[in-house]
């Protein structure tokens, strides 16, 4: 009988404690304001923020600006060294100097001055020619007098002519030269211009990316500009979320550097072409009111707002069964019609009214 009675005993505190331990929780079902969002992550972004390259390649000669410093556009930031490219800056301007025109003026002179002597032989051996014909058409002198004052003449108007072209000739030359060793010249002092790396827009210098002396090329920048006072986010969002993303919807973000604060800030651009790597899509989005300080690529989290709904049945949502069910007081499955979902908890668009009570399943 002992045995018995403790055995009894035994099974009944075994009983109570199931029993305990098999208590379902319960919820009601509740009228609440819910927000549906989406998660996005991403870094803040200077307004115009850019990398800065050089044109040519050489040797950093100088550095004209500090991490830190504001510039303008326009404002030089290093001086490269290319010693190549000097010296036919030089050459450019030798051969500019020595063809310039008043610099040939000398031999122009000179074929003015044949010029001169030619026109006044042609001038003379005319007069001659005039006379020893009058002289032959009056009976004086002899035909080959008249033919010898005539090649005369000739020969003085081909020299002349010939001293014209050559004139002519020289002139045209030389303006060419000059004209081409002019543009020579503009282009080598472009060129020269290129040697000097200067800041595309105004804005804060944040990152120089080489020192004095480095080797610099085509492909490496040198420095990063952006805005001072300007910021954006750049945000990535998951291949699942993006078709429910539009312009203009409201982000809700917090900064690492401002833990514990919410800020608001609307998106303004959605990159229509998915990263295959991360397999998400960027966006970009405004602050409407931005912190005090902020600074390029610091981390912040975001739910961008989908949709809104002031008065809606809720229950948590980890008491759906299947998407689509609920367990009544009698541990019976019914059927509900889900709406908006957050984090938390889930919209009841039908199946269940306010105030009604659920069992939570067991996981």
């Amino acid at each position: 009988m002992r045995f018995h009675f403790i055995f009894g005993c035994i099974l009944l505190i075994s009983s109570s404690i199931s029993s305990c331990r098999q208590k379902t929780e319960q919820t009601t079902v509740t009228e609440e304001k819910i927000i549906e969002s989406a998660y996005a992550s991403g870094t803040v972004k200077s307004r115009n923020q850019y990398q800065l390259y050089a044109t040519v390649n050489g040797i950093i000669k100088e550095i004209f600006v500090s991490e830190g410093d504001t510039v303008k556009k326009g404002s030089p930031i290093m001086k490269i060294q290319n010693e190549t490219a000097r010296l036919t800056a030089e050459n450019a301007r030798i051969a500019a100097d020595y063809a310039n025109v008043s610099n040939n003026a000398d031999r122009l002179l000179e074929l003015q001055a044949n010029i001169d002597f030619t026109r006044t032989k042609l001038k003379n051996d005319s007069s001659l020619y005039i006379r020893q014909k009058n002289l032959w058409e009056g009976g004086i002198g002899t035909r080959n007098d008249l033919e010898t004052r005539e090649l005369a003449m000739v020969n003085s108007r081909t020299n002349y002519e010939s001293a014209i072209l050559r004139y002519n000739e020289l002139k045209r030359q030389l303006e060419f030269s000059a004209k081409q060793s002019s543009n020579n010249l503009q282009i080598s002092a472009a060129q020269q211009s290129d040697f000097t790396i200067k800041s595309e827009t105004n804005g804060k210098v944040y990152t120089i990316l080489k020192e004095k002396g480095e080797t610099v090329n085509l492909q490496s920048p040198v420095a990063i500009i952006g805005d001072a006072r300007n910021f954006y986010l750049e945000l990535q969002v998951d291949e699942y979320d993006i078709s429910k993303i539009q312009l203009g919807q409201l982000v809700l973000l917090n900064l690492d550097s401002y833990k514990g604060q919410v800020y608001e800030a609307v998106i303004d651009k959605i990159n229509p072409i998915m990263d295959e790597r991360s397999r998400a899509f960027t966006i970009e989005a405004s602050f409407t009111k931005q912190p005090p300080v902020l600074y390029p690529n610091l981390s912040a989290e975001a739910n961008i707002i989908i949709r809104t709904k002031e008065k809606a049945l809720t229950i948590p949502r980890n008491y759906l069964v299947s998407d689509s069910f609920v367990l009544t007081g009698k541990k019976e499955k019914k059927p509900v019609v889900t709406g908006i979902k957050d984090y938390q908890k889930v919209e009841i668009v039908s199946g269940l009214s306010a105030g009604e009570t659920i069992l939570k399943p067991v996981q």
